[in-house]
């Protein structure tokens, strides 16, 4: 894999798969063509490129899928497209369709996971191991993050706040929320742009707030009831110092998923895979060992 900056894949070119009538996922994909996927699911608000510290190595050994989501980075982002959660997690079954993969090791960080786990319990013959990173998986965000998410949503159904919304400058928001990586160098300009400036646009904001529309913030009871189901081998790793998502979600996934292994990283927060790459990677690896259930 070549890039100006070593370990990192580049943004392009990407490929793109078609899903649900002719929406378009970009996506990039590395390692030997014939060796066991992974699936690699971003979280909010990022792309593929979070998980530029762990693709070069996982695809020393996997096919490694990493895709942006249908309506981030450069996918497409339609507005006729219901984007409610039952939806979303079968798209990632179509898309899984359109590149004829029967089954993956699926891996998910924040809204990533939180699809990875409605999938896995949907579809548990379609997931070989399965890893969740500081997502709301069963439950939801810490209280000021739980108001500031249901405004949004809020925002998107009313026709007058979204009237509103639209003024809000989104992009910059966004930065400010991410400046502290930036400042702490886990996070470069460049990867930053890619994760926010279509959000500039006036059709950027006009899609961020229609999937806000069909967004629920509230917790999901069907997802902590079919915890114990899920027989795959399972890795839980978490940074202990998110403010988004409390530990008592990774404590409580460990707790009922049968096969789960806990990694709680002490000196992490909401963004891991960029502060502590090395480990998380190593924790990653280490699942690809358990021997799956099917």
């Amino acid at each position: 894999m070549t890039s100006q900056n070593p370990g990192r894949p580049p943004s392009a070119p990407l490929r793109k798969a078609t899903v649900d009538g002719g929406a378009r996922i970009a996506y990039w994909e590395s390692g030997p063509p014939d060796a066991e996927p992974i699936l690699l699911l971003h979280g909010y608000p990022a792309n593929h490129l979070c998980w530029r510290h762990q693709i070069p190595v996982l695809a020393r050994t996997h096919r490694v899928i990493a895709p942006d989501l249908l309506g981030w980075g450069a996918s497409d982002r339609p507005s006729h497209l219901p984007f409610d959660y039952d939806t979303e997690v079968a798209r990632v079954g179509h898309f899984l369709d359109a590149l004829g993969i029967p089954s993956v090791n699926l891996f998910g960080h924040d809204y990533g996971g939180f699809l990875a786990l409605g999938f896995t319990q949907t579809r548990p013959d379609r997931v070989r191991r399965l890893a969740i990173l500081n997502s709301r998986a069963q439950s939801s965000f810490s209280r000021p993050w739980y108001e500031v998410f249901s405004f949004l949503t809020l925002a998107g159904r009313t026709p007058v706040l979204r009237s509103l919304a639209r003024r809000l400058p989104f992009a910059g928001l966004h930065r400010r929320s991410l400046a502290p990586l930036l400042h702490a160098g886990h996070l470069d300009p460049a990867t930053l742009s890619a994760y926010v400036d279509w959000m500039n646009t006036p059709g950027g904001s006009r899609w961020l707030l229609r999937f806000f529309a069909d967004y629920r913030t509230s917790p999901r009871p069907e997802l902590r009831a079919r915890l114990t189901g899920i027989t795959c081998p399972t890795a839980v790793i978490w940074g202990r110092k998110d403010p988004y998502l409390a530990p008592r979600i990774a404590t409580e996934l460990a707790a009922h998923i049968p096969q789960a292994e806990l990694t709680m990283l002490s000196d992490a927060g909401h963004w891991l895979l960029d502060e502590q790459p090395e480990t998380t990677t190593k924790a990653l690896q280490h699942l690809l060992t358990r021997r799956p259930h099917h």
